[in-house]
């Protein structure tokens, strides 16, 4: 029998979902602007509708953008989305553009991805659908790529294996040092890519991921006292990612971990039509009506 598509999407994988993604900001006027009208992206009607914080929908995965008056976060890395469609997006970015100027924002245009630049300096690489890497979706979080420190990759590809028994693999890298691809469900992907450049230091920004099997991570991260938190019995944390063999820590970035029993596992997303507006509005077209 012939199977044209990777058979590693049909296995279970113990870590099911990365939902969200959590950078504090500092003014939720101008992430309203960034995300929603230059990203395309939708804003939850139901929870967190106040001006403390802010979570935006990307298909069935979010972003969490909380108000800190302290600072806002930068993820050492890029965020990975999938868009429906790259040419109304640019447009779109463009059209955002002067009211951004006085910010960080930026884009680029290569072929089928559109680099972008958030005003607080978070990096966004945006692409087009493709069935052969991302399955159906058509809009979506796919992938984060975090900057580590030569020698790392090997280390944090063992965490994810002998704490969580997800599939893992040790790549090389456009600088020709390693990175370690820690595979999300069917197409979601946590990449460590290892890099000579200086990394800054850790500010505090998160990852949410629902996992299959909740009880047995937890117990082997509190035998190596790793537990930062714990929250009912549904919900635990940890920053620190460590060596498996000598337990020194190689990377840190704090986890969100839910269990499937969570009360939002599986809650639907609003994701409206961003080509819907009132000059041009046809009925019934308000939502986004592609995969995710």
């Amino acid at each position: 029998m012939n199977i044209s598509h990777d058979t590693q999407r049909e296995d279970a994988n113990p870590i099911l979902a990365l939902e969200h993604v959590n950078l504090q900001i500092t003014d939720q006027q101008l992430a309203t602007l960034f995300y929603v009208e230059a990203l395309q992206l939708t804003r939850d009607p139901y929870l967190m509708v106040g001006v403390d914080n802010m979570w935006i929908n990307v298909g069935r995965m979010q972003f969490h953008l909380p108000t800190s008056v302290s600072g806002s976060q930068r993820l050492r890395g890029v965020v990975g989305l999938v868009v429906p469609d790259l040419a109304m997006l640019e447009t779109a970015l463009a059209a955002a553009a002067p009211q951004l100027t006085a910010t960080q924002f930026g884009f680029t245009r290569e072929a089928n991805i559109v680099d972008v630049v958030c005003p607080w300096g978070n990096r966004f690489r945006c692409h087009a659908p493709d069935f052969g890497r991302w399955g159906t979706t058509q809009l979506g979080l796919m992938y984060v790529d975090f900057d580590v420190p030569p020698g790392a990759a090997r280390s944090i590809a063992g965490f994810y294996r002998e704490i969580f028994g997800a599939p893992v693999a040790i790549e090389r890298n456009d600088e020709g040092l390693q990175r370690a691809v820690v595979r999300i469900g069917s197409a979601q992907q946590l990449n460590f890519i290892e890099t000579s450049r200086p990394i800054p230091a850790y500010d505090g920004h998160h990852v949410q991921i629902y996992v299959l099997d909740f009880v047995s991570p937890y117990r082997r991260l509190e035998e190596r006292n790793l537990i930062s938190r714990s929250v009912g019995s549904d919900e635990w944390r940890f920053v620190d990612i460590v060596d498996p063999v000598s337990g020194d820590v190689v990377y840190q970035l704090e986890h969100e971990v839910r269990s499937t029993q969570h009360p939002l596992f599986g809650r639907p997303f609003v994701n409206r039509n961003p080509a819907q507006t009132n000059r041009a509005y046809v009925r019934g077209q308000d939502t986004f009506r592609g995969m995710y």
